[in-house]
């Protein structure tokens, strides 16, 4: 049985973004996201819908032309193509369900 920490070994010192792949099927990806506060993902295209759960901290998402701050326990779901981007006010850390790569 595998077993996974999303709380564990998370690092933030390298100034971007930290992705693990928690679970990769041909159906969906779970991923933990780690990014450190202050970090800006500019809003852009993704070919993946992806639904995101806070584990850990707060941010500012877009989704959309919309933005909204979300805390611990907050999610958000995001279709494939739709502009998304996180402005993180924390260190956050992010649970992502994703579909597959299309382009894989």
């Amino acid at each position: 049985m595998n077993v996974f920490s999303f709380l564990s070994e998370t690092e933030f010192s390298t100034g971007k973004h930290e992705m693990n792949n928690v679970i990769s099927s041909p159906n969906f990806n779970v991923v933990r996201v780690c990014l450190p506060k202050g970090l800006d993902v500019a809003p852009h295209t993704e070919p993946n819908a992806t639904f995101f759960l806070v584990i850990e901290g707060s941010g500012i998402f877009t989704k959309g032309n919309e933005t909204t701050e979300l805390h611990k326990n907050n999610s958000i779901f995001i279709k494939a193509g739709e502009i998304r981007g996180i402005k993180c006010l924390e260190n956050l850390v992010l649970l992502g369900v994703r579909d597959p790569d299309p382009k894989i």
